[in-house]
């Protein structure tokens, strides 16, 4: 995917995405390996490092978790609207 085809699937401007990539480098979480395309372009591939792998991951864990937490909150919910719904329905009979 090119930098131009995620920021438009991002929604954000290609400047900020170079922003981003570049960053990313820096920080050792991707690596950048210069190829030639097709057309005789030069072009880029990122590639997830070590070290991007190890922050993904943390990150899906902590994302993971607060999904498991939501999904925990909602079933209490559900659970107290069914009472609240007995308990309605049998103060109308």
């Amino acid at each position: 995917m090119s930098q131009r085809e995620i920021a438009e699937n991002m929604g954000i401007s290609l400047g900020k995405t170079n922003y981003c990539v570049k960053s990313l480098v820096k920080k050792g979480h991707i690596k950048a390996k210069n190829f030639y395309d097709t057309n005789n372009k030069k072009a880029y591939m990122y590639i997830l490092t070590p070290r991007g792998i190890e922050e993904k991951t943390r990150l899906m864990y902590r994302y993971l978790k607060i999904k498991m937490t939501e999904y925990e909150e909602i079933k209490k919910e559900i659970y107290n609207l069914k009472l609240e719904t007995a308990q309605f329905e049998e103060q109308g009979k």
